[in-house]
């Protein structure tokens, strides 16, 4: 009797002590996120010091290895970025070539999703295989020569060639988003009589948004690339516009603060913007991922 008492009170504060944790424990969780912490320190940290090693070595090049009109340091590519938002040529500037990349990228968009679509059909995948591939292994320069020969200066040259350098990368996303669907699933819904407009939202659509989203964001990276290169050749407006002529000008440094506000802008679309959209667009992943 005495010795079944003494294993049941064992028992009982063995469970007790697996139940709640010890005070001043540190659990599993609480680790991993102080180890996550600490690795996001030592890289912000390391990418900090590369700038300030960057541009260290930058302002002591600028007049001891090569003349200061020459190579401007960041002090004077700061005034010189200062003195342009100063006199109102930055806003307008970046205005004529954002509307331009974001027209140019959603009909890319637009006519990309069509061709990756119809090319399930046979027919139309060998109608328009040598086009894709052709848009996939041109350099955008090549379509930046032809729009600037072909239509010369005017508002729609950079919308063309932007079109010819990334439709065919949404329509391979497209097509493989396709091809890939979960056709167990669909039939499985179809046997369950589930609407086709359900059968969009809750299968077609969640599994075609990672490749849309893809040959979305590779089409707006490459699009600045190819709109800001086809201002410099055959445009009145924009950034490309403003390089040119300060590199006639022989104006140095507003051709590297130019070449330095385009480098911020991308980023900033690229890391808040999209990155922001693709976060809140693809939440739900993480909360499946939680559970």
């Amino acid at each position: 009797m005495h010795s079944l008492i003494c294993k049941d009170v064992t028992t009982v504060v063995t469970a007790t002590s697996q139940e709640a944790p010890v005070e001043g424990r540190v659990t599993q969780e609480e680790v991993e996120i102080a180890a996550r912490r600490k690795e996001l320190t030592i890289r912000w940290i390391a990418r900090i010091a590369g700038y300030i090693v960057f541009l260290g070595l930058w302002e002591w090049a600028s007049g001891a290895v090569l003349e200061e009109n020459l190579l401007p340091g960041p002090v004077r590519i700061f005034e010189t970025a200062v003195d342009l938002f100063e006199r109102g040529k930055v806003f307008p500037a970046f205005g004529s070539s954002l509307w331009r990349i974001i027209l140019g990228v959603t009909l890319s968009f637009m006519l990309g999703s069509m061709i990756g679509i119809v090319t399930q059909n046979r027919w139309f995948a060998g109608f328009f295989k040598d086009a894709i591939t052709i848009g996939l292994t041109s350099p955008g320069i090549i379509w930046v020569l032809i729009t600037a020969l072909v239509f010369g200066n005017v508002w729609f040259s950079p919308i063309i060639a932007i079109i010819l350098t990334t439709f065919a990368l949404v329509a391979v996303n497209v097509a493989e988003g396709i091809g890939s669907l979960p056709k167990d699933t669909i039939d499985m819904a179809r046997a369950f009589k589930v609407s086709l407009v359900d059968r969009n939202r809750h299968i077609v659509i969640p599994h075609l948004a990672p490749f849309l989203f893809t040959g979305l964001r590779f089409s707006f990276s490459i699009g600045w690339k190819v709109a800001v290169l086809t201002e410099v050749f055959s445009a009145g407006s924009g950034i490309g516009y403003e390089l040119r002529i300060a590199q006639v000008l022989f104006r140095q440094d507003e051709v590297l603060t130019w070449i330095l506000l385009f480098f911020i802008f991308a980023l900033f679309l690229e890391k808040v913007v999209l990155q922001a959209v693709e976060d809140k667009f693809f939440r739900w992943r993480k909360e499946i991922a939680s559970t």
